[in-house]
């Protein structure tokens, strides 16, 4: 439960601190006092929408925080978060957690900052965390009525764990029929694309094949031998003189093995004079031998050359071939083997079977029956649900001075989805005779708040939020309504705490706790309350304990009566000894019963 909460620089409030205590809790105050900055606020610190315009004029940040009591599943959720409560004394069960966001107004927008026990969470924590601390209910919420998501999910949380489990069973099998569905429309949409392109592959791994790529060399190659081939008579006689030049010439100058011939001659005579010229000797006789053998081969080679037309043309016209296959599937001819192998890799995925049409719809078929199957068993604890949901309003909305109502949950049939196959509506009519209708449609003010608070009243015992906020949800109804509608959120307030913002006297004097939301003028330099008008006033919300009877009794005077009068303040104080009773007897009742409990648990025991 919230136990403190504090603001400072929040749209008019300065500074405040509201310790809140447990049962029920009211905010009274004039219309536009500011009891909605209150809640604001609150749904502020835990991580609600916020602009600019909550920041405090002439502050650039502003602050809220608040101190929030655990209980045990507050602290193991904490505990997995890895977020130790701080505990107040020896005891755990006496611990709370401390939320702060820090509100920061920039150029262009507006920062904020959340911790918890000092620790800075993101946006998705602080959601999560807000779902196990307030509940905020207003009259506004009648479009949520109408809204069949909102509708299914309440439905879907009465029902309990085992219909949240089983329709998370549901939105898997939905999330796979999806995936099958999804594979099957590709398919059938890119059919027409696949063939096309399939005979598009096919077409380019024959040309390739019939290509016969194996040498990503072969292209150099075969230019080489193609030059070679037209340059037959220059290369002959080419060979010729070198030939000539190394060993035989047939004209009078010495050939190259004649002169090396001569030199080694000479270098034999000089080393028996200087045998260190013996390795010069070594030379001269290996480069002898170099040049026979040269003169041998280029000889050969000469010999060997002969024109091939044929061959010629051989050679040219697969150069024409490779060079018209790079310019369709690549610069160079090892890019286009690349090429052809990814070809061949894809061809045999576009053929492969198992992803056939044929095989895709049937696994379409077969997730949809079990997707069908899962859903019908939804439907039937929905139905189950419903059934005991049913009861349950009309048990509550009974003393709210609707005796006669009768409250139906209809489930219709809708395609699977992910959340069912159900559409569920809540179906009303509030007098005899008239038929049901949606309830959205047909409620009047006074009678959504009184269907809330019963849907509260449903929720309220199984449900593990420590603060339930009722935000005007008695507009519109007086006297016995607004006199049960008391009596309900009183009633509400022994499982849990409840704030409630009102302007009902009757509901006012039912209050554990009574807080006054009031403005004030003030002089900003001198902080206090002015009347005048001077230029540095400024207006301020404050709130006020009403912590005595007498306090109380003119506030719910003023809410009667609109003044002080006497006729206003002796209704004042017969609500205040006729709530008092209620508490006394309510609380008797409440007492005795948690006695029975410990008996009869004693007993088992």
């Amino acid at each position: 439960m919230l136990s403190l909460l504090r603001i400072e620089n929040f749209a008019l409030v300065d500074k405040l601190d509201l310790e809140f205590g447990g049962g029920l809790n009211v905010l009274t105050g004039e219309t536009g006092a500011g009891k909605s900055i209150i809640l604001d606020a609150i749904d502020a610190v835990l991580g609600g929408k916020i602009s600019s315009r909550v920041i405090r004029t002439g502050s650039n940040k502003s602050m809220v925080e608040g101190t929030f009591r655990t209980n045990s599943a507050l602290r193991a959720w904490l505990s997995e978060q890895e977020i130790d409560p701080i505990e107040e004394d020896d005891t755990s069960d006496n611990s709370s957690v401390i939320i702060s966001r820090e509100i920061t107004a920039t150029t262009n927008n507006v920062r904020s900052r959340s911790r918890v026990n000092g620790i800075l969470v993101n946006r998705q924590f602080m959601s999560q965390l807000r779902e196990r601390l307030v509940e905020i209910t207003a009259q506004g919420q009648n479009a949520l009525v109408g809204e069949a998501t909102q509708v299914r999910e309440w439905l879907d949380i009465y029902g309990g764990e085992s219909l949240l489990k089983h329709r998370a069973v549901v939105g898997s099998a939905f999330s796979v029929y999806q995936e099958a569905r999804q594979a099957l429309e590709k398919r059938r949409t890119s059919e027409r694309d696949r063939l096309q392109k399939l005979d598009l592959l096919k077409y380019q791994e024959k040309e390739l094949g019939e290509a016969n790529l194996e040498d990503a060399d072969e292209l150099e190659k075969l230019q080489q031998e193609m030059e070679r081939l037209n340059h037959v008579v220059e290369l002959q006689q080419m060979s010729y003189k070198v030939y000539q030049a190394l060993y035989q010439n047939d004209g009078e100058a010495p050939t190259s093995t004649d002169l090396l011939g001569n030199s080694e001659a000479i270098l034999d005579e000089m080393v028996e004079y200087d045998s260190e010229l013996q390795s010069l000797l070594d030379l001269v006789k290996d480069a002898q031998a170099m040049v026979a053998e040269v003169s041998r081969e280029i000889n050969v080679y000469g010999d060997n050359l002969e024109a091939d037309p044929q061959r010629l043309e051989e050679v040219e016209d697969r150069i024409q071939d490779l060079k018209h296959i790079c310019r369709k599937y690549g610069p160079t001819l090892a890019e286009v083997i690349h090429h052809y192998e990814e070809i061949q890799a894809e061809l045999a995925e576009i053929d492969d079977s198992e992803n056939s049409i044929e095989s895709l719809e049937e696994q379409e078929k077969a997730t949809l029956a079990i997707l069908v199957q899962e859903c019908e068993e939804l439907t039937k604890l929905r139905r189950k649900a419903a059934a005991k949901l049913e009861a349950q309003i009309i048990k509550e909305l009974k003393p709210l001075a609707m005796e006669k109502v009768k409250f139906q949950v209809e489930i219709a049939p809708i395609s699977p989805s992910l959340n069912g196959a159900d559409k569920i509506n809540f179906l009303f009519s509030p007098n005899p005779g008239e038929p049901l209708q949606p309830l959205c449609d047909i409620a009047s003010g006074g009678e959504m708040s009184r269907f809330l608070l019963a849907l509260k009243a449903c929720f309220s015992p199984a449900d593990a939020v420590g603060t339930m906020v009722f935000d005007e949800i008695d507009v519109g109804v007086s006297g016995k309504v607004a006199q049960a509608i008391a009596e309900k959120l009183h009633q509400l307030s022994h499982r849990q705490q409840v704030l409630c913002v009102t302007h009902q006297p009757l509901v006012a004097a039912m209050a554990d706790k009574h807080f006054r939301v009031e403005k004030q003028v003030i002089n900003q330099s001198k902080g206090q309350e002015i009347s005048n008008g001077h230029t540095e006033e400024r207006t301020i919300v404050k709130v006020k304990t009403l912590d005595n009877t007498s306090k109380r009794r003119d506030e719910l005077a003023q809410l009667a009566g609109g003044k002080s009068a006497q006729d206003a303040i002796a209704f004042a104080e017969s609500l205040l000894v006729k709530a008092a009773t209620h508490r006394q007897d309510n609380g008797s009742s409440t007492v005795n019963k948690r006695k029975v409990s410990k008996v009869s648990r004693k007993k088992k025991g």
